[in-house]
């Protein structure tokens, strides 16, 4: 694709994630409007010569088989998307909180590796498919609460996962320079929800939004 051909179209931005990017509300376990979601938030900031793609599944992995639905494994369904939604420009990958279940048993190093392997999928494929690989922003997940063992989501998560997940930021930053991609700290600027302790509050959402904009913008969206 020629660079005339990529100025002609609308900018397209990849959010690829679990239900942090899905928007799931801790309220209640269904789904925070589009106008609170961060993705929808973003894509109001970024204005309509931008598309933003929202790409979260609940439960997601990066690298992982979940013992009950395999298909949440970011990595099998990472190929289908990009070549779905081409020409890609950004991804923004926030994955890794799942990672942090209890049934995987992996530490914050090798779930920054997960995300590595994926980064590498991206940047192979469209480069095949597009012929160009689009700018990465890695975004190291908000940290798991110390309310998780009071949560409905303990069992799943247990107490160890609060450490692992504040270990994030030293490793994504690693991985993001292996891979040169944009890296973004999410634990500087949001919290998880009182309610779940796992999940983003409106407020996180919007803060979020706003410092993804401000990296999509110094870096030429």
């Amino acid at each position: 694709m020629t660079q005339d051909a990529i100025r002609d179209r609308r900018i397209t931005v990849l959010c690829y994630g679990d239900s942090n990017t899905y928007g799931y509300d801790p309220l209640n376990g269904m789904r925070y409007p589009e106008d609170v979601r961060w993705t929808g938030r973003l894509q109001k900031l970024l204005g309509e010569n931008c598309r933003v793609i929202e790409e979260g599944c609940n439960g997601r992995t990066t690298v992982y088989d979940d013992p009950v639905e395999v298909w949440k494994n970011g990595l099998g369904y990472l190929k289908p998307c990009l070549n779905t939604h081409k020409p890609v420009d950004f991804v923004i990958l926030m994955l890794g909180t799942n990672d942090l279940k209890e049934v995987f048993r992996a530490a914050a190093e090798e779930i920054a590796d997960g995300a590595g392997t994926l980064i590498h999928v991206i940047q192979e494929f469209t480069e095949a498919k597009q012929g160009f690989a689009p700018k990465i922003i890695l975004v190291s997940p908000p940290e798991i609460g110390e309310g998780i063992r009071n949560s409905n989501f303990h069992g799943s998560f247990c107490e160890n996962a609060i450490d692992r997940s504040r270990e994030f930021p030293k490793w994504y930053r690693k991985t993001a320079v292996k891979y040169g991609c944009i890296f973004l700290d999410a634990a500087r600027y949001t919290k998880p929800s009182a309610e779940d302790s796992l999940h983003l509050s409106p407020e996180a959402h919007r803060e979020l939004a706003e410092q993804l904009y401000k990296v999509l913008k110094n870096n030429g969206c």
